[in-house]
């Protein structure tokens, strides 16, 4: 992170840089206020977000405006960083040392994204006229690629379509899964769009020890998990790429254009290929690609490939679109904007994400109320302290309790969320108690999920699967 520290310099204690840092705060505004050229402001807020990385750095806690740093503070002796300390994060890989999880104001600058910040969110509640997803609200989606250029278009009555997808890996989905799917169905309630969904079961073959036939199987079988979620029919198509490569000659005309201007070497960089991958690894990023263009879908767009898009999935799948968007311009297409989510939490806790291959990390959209109240209490990491005594007397920390940090994900009522907050840190609230809120929240969730899903016919996944129109005003 050379380049952190060197917007760093010149600021040599720690009150320096809390002083820079509340400068750079007036300057980020003083631009917003004067409506400045956007990426004026983006160069701000991107230096305002290094210089807060350099104050944790420096302090081992947040920078807070208000709460200047004590004379004779100092930085934490921690010694160099280990080589291992750094965040992995790309579409196959996740993990962090950090109890807390990811440090994604990092991965906003490395990443070269936009901070979802406050006046993001009130923009979106103005132009959409609802109150904002609690996704949104609470910085579950956190980071984003152009979504102001979205709206300034749909308040000139240009509209857009939502691209999202999941790939197959196995039979069941967990509630992790389902996170860009709730956030994407308000997305298409408020703004009233279209949607397509790619299922990457060609992708899974490719990663994955599993037969071409399983892969698909699967994608079947999720389809009916994200049809549960409440899409409309109306608006949303679900595509296999092993059925719709093969049945639209314009997606793969595109997907051709993308490989074509996408060399071996920069594939190598952005996903870290080797010279033993499979030849189809190495191609598969032009057809998760492909999606973000609207004339890859001639039965919903026609010939029209000016129609933007919005990828709203988590910050790992970010190197794919990253590679699309240097892309589009170079084949006369708009680039595709995103909106970033973090990740959800193992049970173990925050150092990595769930996994389909281990029951016990995940709860399953499978299963049954026994298992998750036995999942929680026997595996969810815990943020309170060994005695109930020491927990009364020192409280909690909702930070790193994955309880809490589920029920951020999934209760909808903030100021209760806020109640447990404080109650966890403060001891009135013991880890048994908050374990007990969580699962009397995900029970009745999960099991009115099984019943929506129990209505998924094969007959209505096939409709949503098959290629036509669909019902909207662009």
């Amino acid at each position: 992170m050379t380049d952190c520290q060197g917007d760093g310099e010149g600021a040599s204690t720690p009150m320096e840089l809390y002083e820079r840092l509340g400068a750079q705060g007036d300057k980020v505004r003083s631009l917003k206020s004067a409506k400045a050229e956007k990426a004026e402001v983006d160069a701000a807020v991107q230096l305002l977000l290094k210089l807060k990385i350099d104050y944790k750095q420096m302090m081992g806690q947040d920078y807070k405006a208000g709460c200047p740093p004590s004379e004779e503070a100092a930085a934490p002796d921690n010694g160099p960083a280990a080589e291992g300390d750094e965040d992995t994060v790309d579409p196959w890989n996740v993990s962090t040392t950090n109890a807390k999880g990811v440090d994604y104001e990092k991965l906003i600058v490395k990443f070269g994204s936009s901070k979802i910040d406050k006046e993001l969110v009130d923009r979106i509640e103005k132009v959409c006229g609802q109150k904002p997803h609690r996704f949104l609200r609470r910085g579950v989606f956190f980071s984003h690629r152009d979504m102001h250029q979205v709206l300034d278009a749909y308040e000139k009555h240009k509209s857009f379509y939502l691209y999202t997808g999941r790939g197959p890996s196995s039979e069941a989905m967990h509630v992790g899964h389902l996170i860009p799917f709730i956030f994407t169905k308000w997305l298409q309630d408020v703004f009233d769009i279209p949607l397509v969904i790619q299922l990457t079961d060609d992708e899974k073959y490719l990663w994955k020890d599993l037969t071409v036939e399983e892969c698909h199987r699967f994608a079947i079988e999720n389809a009916k998990d994200i049809i549960a979620c409440g899409f409309d029919l109306n608006k949303t198509f679900i595509f296999s790429d092993l059925d719709y490569m093969g049945a639209s000659p314009e997606f793969y005309r595109n997907v051709v254009k993308i490989q074509k201007h996408v060399t071996f070497n920069q594939v190598k960089g952005i996903f870290g290929f080797t010279d033993s991958d499979c030849i189809g690894k190495i191609s598969f990023p032009a057809i998760q690609a492909a999606p973000s263009f609207s004339n890859s879908f001639p039965q919903i767009f026609g010939s029209r490939s000016d129609i933007q898009c919005l990828i709203p999935c988590a910050i790992d799948q970010d190197p794919y679109f990253r590679m699309t968007r240097d892309v589009a311009p170079r084949i006369g297409y708009p680039k595709p904007a995103l909106l970033h989510s973090t990740f959800f939490p193992a049970l173990q806790g925050a150092q990595t994400k769930m996994s389909a291959s281990d029951a016990n990390s995940s709860i399953f959209l499978t299963d049954t109320p026994k298992q998750i109240k036995n999942k929680i209490n026997k595996h969810a990491f815990s943020g309170g302290k060994d005695t109930v005594e020491e927990h009364r007397k020192y409280g909690g920390n909702p930070d790193v309790d994955v309880s809490f940090m589920y029920l951020t994900f999934f209760l909808e009522d903030d100021e209760q969320l806020e109640k447990i907050r404080q109650d966890y840190t403060s001891g009135a609230l013991l880890t048994g108690e908050l374990k007990k809120i969580l699962i009397e929240t995900l029970q009745p969730m999960i099991a009115q999920h099984q019943e929506r899903r129990k209505g998924v016919t094969e007959d209505i996944v096939k409709q949503f699967m098959t290629p036509r129109p669909l019902n909207f005003n662009l």
